[in-house]
């Protein structure tokens, strides 16, 4: 039996639409990323992109556990002496609740060129709204 490696021309692609509405973000993101990747098929292969489009709905409605609200920051550095930013995730979360799904995820993905486009095929958004229609997407409910 010969194991099964799959090509970029034979796989399928789907679009599923998340709810993000009570949703825990680490277990949200881990989800998301297995998506991504294509970790959820039966094809699976690692150095192929085999994953699928993920479309995140209430992006402002999605929970951190604990004290991380107020505790975890957010941090970026425009590269310049003195230029560390420090946002806390109850500021990001008013402002860009997009960017806080979109992270977490990133940081599960592999940091490689098949990372990056996988990464692209990520859609959040704010509110119950997105208008991707024309792809017929389907809800995922598996977790």
């Amino acid at each position: 039996m010969k194991t099964y490696l799959a090509k970029t021309g034979e796989v399928n692609s789907n679009w599923y639409v998340i709810d993000a509405n009570g949703k825990t973000l680490g277990r949200l993101a881990t989800t998301i990323a297995n998506i991504l990747r294509g970790k959820h098929k039966p094809e699976f292969t690692p150095h192929v992109d085999c994953g699928d489009h993920v479309i995140v709905i209430n992006a402002e409605k999605v929970v951190l556990t604990g004290k991380k609200l107020d505790q975890k920051k957010y941090i970026t550095h425009s590269m310049y002496p003195g230029g560390l930013k420090e946002t806390l995730y109850r500021h990001l979360m008013q402002k860009k609740p997009e960017l806080v799904i979109e992270e977490a995820v990133k940081g599960m993905l592999p940091r490689t060129r098949l990372g990056r486009a996988q990464l692209k095929k990520l859609k959040v958004y704010r509110g119950a709204e997105h208008p991707h229609a024309a792809q017929q997407p389907k809800p995922y409910e598996n977790f």
